[in-house]
């Protein structure tokens, strides 16, 4: 097996040498007793002529294999998220290219999961923005995923973080975006350490304060709401915020750090899985999750 050098901790190298790669079932054993939606990558193709820098240039066929192998293995599919793809500088034009070829090519595979990215990414983060051109600005891309039969994940806005005085505005926008939803939702609460646009999301710089706000739009809304993922690397925050959520409503982790813990759960609960990790890992989530159930 091939052998590389690396550094260590103080500063000399030393050999490690790589192991075969373990196999594992390339098909889901059976059902599993937690939802995993994996944040699928895009596949680029090397050949286009396009500038990258300028437009996206998809290899639309891999992209979809890749899709079907991951449904194949029990995951779902979180189609067109923030940091997987959006905060990659995927497009909106060309996120919902990939929403409509994901959603089409599930018809094919009975049970098969996706969720859609519902931001406002195609509108500019500006102080002055008023709210209302914030509710616009989801409304736009959710009356598009939606009309694909598509379901709805409401991804945290820099739009909103930038404009927002108050926890009020927060309250006012997701109160109005769920009064419309035509199925339950999932809601993204993404951490400044994955975006710095987002710092004070639910008008608090402090966690368990903008927890508070995060939770009473959650739990008066809950009929509509299929659950929460939060990424902010925190299990404990995470645990607290799960055991707080009103009956029906999911916590999925998007914690790349701990999430076996919270997936396995405790006495009182347990996580279910939004994450870019089960893109990676995906034969060896699919295993994990299957010894589980």
């Amino acid at each position: 097996m091939p052998t590389l050098i690396l550094p260590t901790a103080d500063g000399s190298l030393a050999p490690f040498t790589l192991s075969a790669p373990r196999g594992y079932p390339k098909r889901a054993s059976g059902a599993f007793n937690r939802i995993a939606y994996s944040a699928a990558h895009v596949v680029a193709d090397p050949l286009s002529p396009l500038d990258p820098w300028i437009g996206c240039a998809i290899d639309w066929d891999t992209t979809i294999a890749y899709r079907q192998r991951l449904w194949a293995l029990g995951l779902g599919v979180a189609e067109a998220m923030d940091t997987a793809q959006r905060g990659m500088g995927l497009d909106w034009p060309t996120s919902l290219e990939l929403i409509r070829r994901s959603i089409d090519a599930a018809r094919d595979h009975p049970g098969a999961l996706v969720a859609s990215g519902c931001g406002t990414d195609h509108v500019a983060p500006d102080p002055s923005m008023t709210i209302d051109a914030v509710i616009a600005a989801y409304e736009a891309q959710m009356e598009a995923i939606e009309a694909l039969g598509g379901r709805l994940i409401l991804m945290a806005s820099r739009a909103l973080a930038a404009c927002a005085k108050s926890p009020d505005d927060y309250g006012r926008v997701y109160d109005r975006l769920l009064s419309q939803v035509r199925e339950p939702v999932i809601i993204h609460w993404l951490g400044d350490m994955f975006d710095p646009a987002l710092a004070g999301y639910w008008g608090h710089a402090d966690p368990m304060a903008a927890m508070d706000v995060a939770v009473d739009i959650l739990n008066r809304n809950a009929a509509r709401v299929d659950g929460v993922k939060i990424s902010l690397l925190d299990k404990d925050k995470e645990i607290a915020m799960r055991r707080r959520l009103a009956p029906g409503i999911r916590m999925y982790t998007g914690d790349d750090f701990n999430f076996a813990e919270l997936i396995a759960g405790d006495e009182q609960g347990h996580s279910d899985a939004l994450l870019g990790i089960f893109d990676a890992i995906a034969p060896a989530a699919s295993a994990a999750l299957s010894a589980l159930a």
